[in-house]
């Protein structure tokens, strides 16, 4: 028990929850050889099998489903322990996962991250991306601790706190001309790329064009909203993205920025399981996240 490792219990439950090695290493960010090591080295840590195949899935074994069991008291115990040793030493300490996507990460995250760290040097963040649904579904099996992601989400297990309005634009290359209102009418007719479909990124921009009858075919879709903005001033096409993703004074020479009509919107909101318990670092990350949109 020595050499009991808490990291290595984290990646037992994800192994478990999502059914694979290989799902459980893509939500972790790490290889599936590390995966696999790591439960080898829990199970010779335990004395026993905790991980057996059944065709590709893997399921827990008898002891694996007893270690199950505790993983969320262990979890909580842990927070608690470091929450108390938090306020004794008068600063937030700790570990908080963070998830939400890749859009917010680049261009919201790092000044709320960076006044965290400033204020917290002992507050360890570990920031995981994807879209809501996969944010979502990591938050309710407790592989992370909030998430701040795209709405509608709903679930009686969450409290969500809506945070922040984010407007979409059109940007356009250099020499595309556009009239005074741009419309999905008008779209209909010109190159346009958008973000990969999955998401709800890509899900809000389609009902907007489905609001005016209107079944647009993208000239291309992309996961990357950096990728897609280098081929719009390559003058590859326009496309709808984020406002947050598109920082006026910071754009390539040429590429404009026009507003959608009707205007289009997504909200942002910051999600966590009602029945998590807030250790001092963890509070400090949801109130900071909470106050984005002041």
């Amino acid at each position: 028990m020595k050499n009991f490792n808490l990291d290595y219990l984290q990646t037992f439950v994800a192994v478990i929850r999502h059914g694979s090695f290989s799902a459980a290493a893509e939500r972790l960010d790490l290889s599936q050889p590390a995966v696999s090591q790591q439960i080898r080295q829990l199970e010779r840590s335990l004395g026993a099998p905790l991980v057996e195949r059944t065709g590709r899935r893997a399921r827990a074994t008898a002891a694996g489903q007893e270690l199950l069991g505790h993983a969320a008291q262990i979890e909580a115990a842990v927070d608690a322990a470091v929450a108390a040793v938090a306020r004794r030493g008068g600063s937030a300490a700790g570990r908080v996962r963070l998830g939400t996507g890749a859009t917010a990460c680049i261009f919201l995250l790092p000044a709320v991250l960076k006044d965290l760290r400033k204020r917290f040097p002992a507050l360890e963040i570990t920031v995981s991306t994807g879209n809501t649904a996969e944010i979502i579904k990591a938050v309710e099996d407790n592989l992370l601790d909030v998430g701040l992601v795209t709405m509608p989400v709903a679930g009686r297990m969450f409290d969500i706190t809506p945070v922040l309005d984010d407007e979409f634009v059109l940007l356009a290359p250099p020499g595309m001309a556009l009239p005074a209102k741009v419309t999905a009418a008008t779209l209909a007719d010109l190159p346009v790329l958008l973000f990969e479909p999955g998401g709800n990124t890509r899900r809000i921009a389609d009902d907007w064009f489905a609001r005016a009858g209107v079944r647009l075919a993208p000239v291309m879709s992309l996961g990357s909203v950096e990728a897609i903005k280098e081929l719009v001033a390559a003058g590859l096409g326009c496309a709808i993205l984020p406002g947050m993703a598109v920082p006026q004074g910071k754009l390539k020479g040429g590429v404009t920025v026009r507003a959608l009509s009707p205007r289009l919107h997504r909200r942002l909101a910051v999600v966590i399981r009602r029945d998590k318990r807030l250790h001092a670092g963890l509070s400090d990350v949801v109130r900071s996240l909470q106050a984005l949109g002041k």
